[in-house]
């Protein structure tokens, strides 16, 4: 199989739009990890992105009838930008339809390459429908992110410069993967050139679809995807891609999203530029493989796919970075609620670093705090750390692995509601766009009363709500019955301990 690709790969065009990009030296991240880290700069492409390759060689080979009647795609980030440059510089109509949720950054970046812009639906999968509509209605040429030999031969053109840029040996190539093309065209052309270099792909944890077919050695398709990476947010690996991945990458790596955070602050210390979580994803995957085979001394090269982010978003990566990168512990501890209290728990650290400390008065017998120290990176030292504050006699339970807890009640430290009854919790998922909110609150009714609400807007396509509302045990079903038809994503949270400890109704424990 990827034999029959090198030939595409050379012939491929896509230089009339794309750079040949640097491969540097991430001397910092090198120096950490005791190896010779390499990134491959896709994020310098005009379109920050390396989709441009694939989109421009598979536009560059329609003939002239399918030009003359204009391509169209369905895409909410890179894949759109690249179609919209591509058909500019080969003078083609182009028609990109977009969710409605898309930010505006990158409806913006699609218009002002010449594209017209259609914007239906909240997620993809509407977009992608109403995007086959428009090619029965008007004949367009339909240009896919990925599943597609053109495509897959373009983005193949990314391992071509490698190849040649770095002649030494290369033990690993670390390569994000959502739904394949990428990784397909690079595989293709690593394992016939030097088969001896790994081919590993990296995924999110919660968006593994090439795991996940590798595993079950065929195509499978996830319930649902993550959205923090939104670039490798796929449910299923593409057919074309998965013949050529099958056979000739060695394994999947994933990571967390705090891991992926961390790995955009680690680019931007090397290369001073800030990586899309998606982009970001090589990176993640070489430090996590590093750790675990404890390699010293070899050379590893990842590829920096994308750059396209908005500027919002950093906040929120910036408050996980250091959980990412395991230099901090979050714990609820409690202490006595007497004078002095918080003077002997601050002797306990022993000079560790506070790098959070939330606090609300909820009874006279005992405080609990929410509480984030600096630990050695890597996470060294955390274990230690809350048995030593057991020995000395707190309790102490370790958050750091809760996403409940750093997503929500870290902002939220109040105190409980004695007077709040039959409380249930639920975290929501839903689309962020003007009016969503509203939208969101007017849905759930007035049956039952709204007793707690934290809302958080991150700059993504989506946003995460955490609602409390007073339902009985025999109307829960209704009212589950009742969110399902309003059609958000949710999960029960009300058992979860971060929430118990430090806003459960009735003191929640």
């Amino acid at each position: 199989m990827p034999q029959r690709y090198i030939k595409k790969i050379l012939d491929a065009r896509v230089y009339d739009v794309a750079i040949e990009s640097p491969l540097t030296e991430a001397r910092s991240l090198s120096k950490r990890l005791g190896n010779q880290i390499f990134l491959k700069r896709e994020d310098l492409q005009p379109v920050f992105s390396f989709k441009i390759r694939g989109a421009y060689n598979r536009i560059a080979q329609l003939s002239d009838a399918q030009k003359a009647n204009g391509v169209i795609c369905a895409s909410a980030g890179n894949h759109a930008q690249g179609v919209a440059l591509a058909a500019k510089k080969l003078g083609i109509k182009a028609v990109i339809v977009m969710p409605q949720t898309t930010p505006d950054i990158k409806v913006r970046s699609v218009r002002d390459r010449g594209a017209k812009v259609v914007l239906k639906g909240d997620a993809f999968d509407e977009a992608a429908a109403h995007a086959q509509e428009l090619i029965a209605k008007h004949g367009y040429t339909y240009i896919p992110p990925y599943d597609d030999p053109d495509v897959i031969a373009g983005q193949g053109t990314v391992a071509m410069e490698m190849m040649w840029q770095f002649s030494h040996n290369l033990h690993a190539v670390f390569i994000p993967v959502g739904g394949g093309g990428l990784i397909a065209g690079m595989a293709a052309y690593i394992k016939y050139l030097r088969p001896e270099i790994k081919v590993i792909g990296v995924e999110p944890e919660d968006s593994n679809c090439l795991q996940a077919a590798m595993a079950a050695g065929e195509r499978v398709v996830l319930d649902e995807v993550g959205i923090f990476a939104d670039g490798v947010a796929v449910k299923q690996i593409g057919e074309a891609p998965w013949e050529i991945c099958k056979d000739n990458v060695d394994e999947v790596i994933t990571v967390s999203t705090d891991e992926i955070c961390a790995a955009i602050k680690d680019i931007f210390e090397d290369t001073r530029s800030i990586s899309e979580p998606a982009g970001a994803l090589s990176v993640a995957g070489i430090k996590k493989y590093v750790e675990r085979e404890q390699l010293e001394g070899e050379n590893l090269a990842g590829i920096l796919s994308g750059a396209n982010m908005n500027f919002d978003r950093l906040r929120y990566i910036s408050e996980r970075t250091e959980v990412g990168e395991k230099r901090e512990a979050i714990l609820a501890v409690t202490i006595p609620e007497r004078p002095g209290a918080f003077k002997t728990f601050i002797n306990a650290l022993h000079k560790r670093s506070i790098t959070e400390f939330n606090y609300r008065y909820s009874d006279n017998e005992v405080a609990r705090i929410f509480v984030g120290i600096q630990v050695q990176a890597g996470g060294h030292g955390r274990e230690e750390l809350v048995q030593s504050l057991r020995e000395d006699g707190y309790q102490v339970v370790d958050l750091t692995d809760s996403d409940l807890a750093k997503q929500h009640i870290r902002h939220m430290v109040g105190g409980h509601a004695p007077s709040v009854a039959n409380e249930k919790v639920f975290q929501f998922e839903f689309p962020e766009r003007p009016g969503a909110l509203l939208k969101f609150l007017m849905s759930l009714g007035t049956r039952w009363n709204i007793s707690m609400f934290h809302y958080r807007n991150h700059g993504a396509a989506y946003s995460r709500v955490l609602m409390g509302a007073q339902v009985q045990e025999g109307e829960l079903a209704d009212f589950e019955a009742m969110l399902d038809r309003v059609g958000f994503r949710y999960t029960n949270e009300t058992d979860n301990e971060a929430y118990r400890l430090f806003l459960g109704a009735g003191n929640g424990v």
